[in-house]
């Protein structure tokens, strides 16, 4: 069955990615960082084929590797008490990232949901550690990418 508004780009978490995935993202990281200097080096070291470097090399990077410069869109489950959604918003300001839009609806059982879009500029820190540390905020839920442009 074809979907006609299949998408062509996803955001996974680390854990839903199959390991031989994960391992040509290690052997690329091993090429970048010379540790290794032969694909052959880096794919013996991490125990992949060649042929399996070869078909997905271009096809996965790590979220951070490719963010800079983009705009991210989460939507965030949280309590609504105060200092929550402030806690968020300074999070985003220490890495530097401009907010763009922000919706946050009717809390429903001390439960609101807040929608982002962020720039991640040149000068912001990693987009990963950010969300990761948006996540572990006292009051939030889930935090669920919605799109990467």
């Amino acid at each position: 069955m074809t979907m006609s508004n299949e998408s062509k780009y996803y955001v996974v978490k680390r854990k839903a990615i199959p390991e031989v995935l994960l391992k040509v993202v290690e052997a690329k990281r091993l090429l970048d960082t010379e540790k290794v200097m032969t694909v052959q080096e880096a794919i013996d070291a991490v125990g992949i084929s060649r042929s399996s470097f070869y078909k997905y090399k271009d096809d996965i990077f790590p979220f951070h590797e490719n963010t800079k410069g983009k705009t991210v869109t989460f939507v965030i489950q949280m309590d609504d008490k105060p200092g929550v959604l402030s806690a968020v918003l300074n999070l985003i300001a220490i890495y530097h990232a401009n907010i763009l839009t922000i919706h946050q609806s009717i809390p429903v059982n001390e439960i609101a949901l807040l929608t982002l879009s962020v720039n991640i500029l040149p000068t912001s820190g990693d987009a990963a550690d950010m969300i990761e540390e948006i996540e572990a905020l006292e009051g939030i839920h889930y935090l669920k990418i919605l799109a990467k442009e």
